[in-house]
């Protein structure tokens, strides 16, 4: 006997559509030229976690493309956990989008006369699952971070070519992340993860200002780790303090927290996953059962 799974129920500007019927036009400026942001957030537990802090990114982010987002604040926190209850979910990937609208073929985003809301609630799997137990290799990539006076790294826009085109230099190589550099040389962020080594007991991590996003993950591992009373610091960092860390981990909602083994096939500590580093895997995956807006 056949057993159909039910069909995803997808948000976009106010009304919720089956997987079939969710569309976007052809004219979006969001296909069309990547006019748009979006945000990656996570639900465990029947919760959804760092949700306002979520929220405020996006609208930072659109702020800084001046694109006005047709919600409030409030209005997108509810429409997020709604759409999560119509799906059913308890532990999700939701994807959060907010493009320019429907406009004309030419560049001028003045054509477009309304944004357009997109949530959808799923699952997601960035990383192997025994990657999580074992540690992952990642190499320095010749594609690097966007500049601040082009596209800031701090948008999480639509138009990520250059994190795509770093991932496609990961893969060639044959591992799953990558580091990206500066166009000053140094250490910036992988391709959808922020960066972390620790050193003699302590956590370092690239600057906001070389490069790396203003990651929720980020943010969340500084402050656990300083509750447990480790020194934090965000130094610019060079390959060779990479190749040299006791230990190394990566941060994302996707990923959460994963441990980092060889960089550019130097072994990082014991080319295993460090005491420290599993340390806050515990304490980021318990805070993540019991913090959050309930859905």
């Amino acid at each position: 006997m056949r057993t159909f799974m039910p069909s995803m129920r997808i948000f976009i500007d106010g009304k919720f559509y089956s997987e079939r019927d969710a569309k976007v036009s052809v004219f979006d400026h969001g296909l069309l030229y990547g006019d748009g942001v979006f945000e990656g957030i996570r639900a465990y537990n029947g919760r959804v976690f760092k949700l306002k802090e979520h929220i405020d990114r996006l609208f930072y982010s659109a702020h800084a493309l001046l694109l006005d987002i047709p919600m409030t604040h409030a209005e997108l926190c509810r429409a997020t956990v709604e759409t999560i209850r119509a799906n059913k979910l308890k532990d999700s990937y939701i994807r959060l989008i907010v493009t320019r609208g429907v406009g004309t073929l030419g560049l001028n985003p003045r054509s477009c006369k309304k944004p357009s809301v997109i949530i959808i609630a799923g699952k997601i799997q960035v990383y192997p699952p025994e990657l999580y137990a074992r540690g992952m290799d990642i190499v320095t990539v010749p594609t690097v971070r966007n500049l601040h006076s082009a596209v800031n790294p701090a948008i999480k826009s639509l138009n990520y070519l250059n994190n795509i085109l770093a991932k496609i230099e990961a893969n060639n190589a044959g591992v799953e992340e990558a580091v990206m550099l500066n166009s000053e040389g140094y250490v910036s962020e992988g391709t959808a993860d922020n960066l972390f080594i620790v050193k003699k007991g302590a956590l370092f991590t690239p600057p906001l200002s070389a490069g790396a996003l203003y990651g929720i993950t980020r943010a969340t591992v500084i402050e656990l780790a300083e509750l447990s009373g480790l020194k934090v610091s965000e130094p610019n960092l060079t390959r060779y303090d990479l190749f040299n860390a006791d230990e190394c981990f990566v941060t994302g909602t996707g990923a959460e927290i994963m441990p980092v083994v060889k960089i550019d096939g130097r072994t990082v500590g014991s080319g295993k996953p460090g005491p420290l580093t599993k340390k806050l895997v515990a304490e980021y995956h318990a805070l993540t059962q019991v913090s959050g807006e309930p859905i």
